[in-house]
């Protein structure tokens, strides 16, 4: 049997796709101005670069609610 395992959150994933991966996503994006709701089909890397967010730093947050 094999395990259903989450894909790795990456830039290239929408803000929607990652929402629906983890739900708490939303914490991070409302945290940093993100708009999820109109502009969830961009993906993270455009996003962070149109909000002058660091990409690493953005997903690193968003790792880190794995762990929480």
């Amino acid at each position: 049997m094999i395990a259903n395992t989450p894909s790795p959150i990456t830039g290239d994933l929408s803000l929607n796709q990652i929402t629906a991966q983890q739900p708490r996503a939303l914490e991070v994006f409302d945290r940093l101005g993100l708009d999820s709701c109109c502009g969830g089909a961009k993906s993270l890397a455009l996003v962070c670069e149109k909000h002058q967010l660091d990409l690493d730093d953005v997903l690193r947050d968003l790792q880190a609610l794995a762990t929480r």
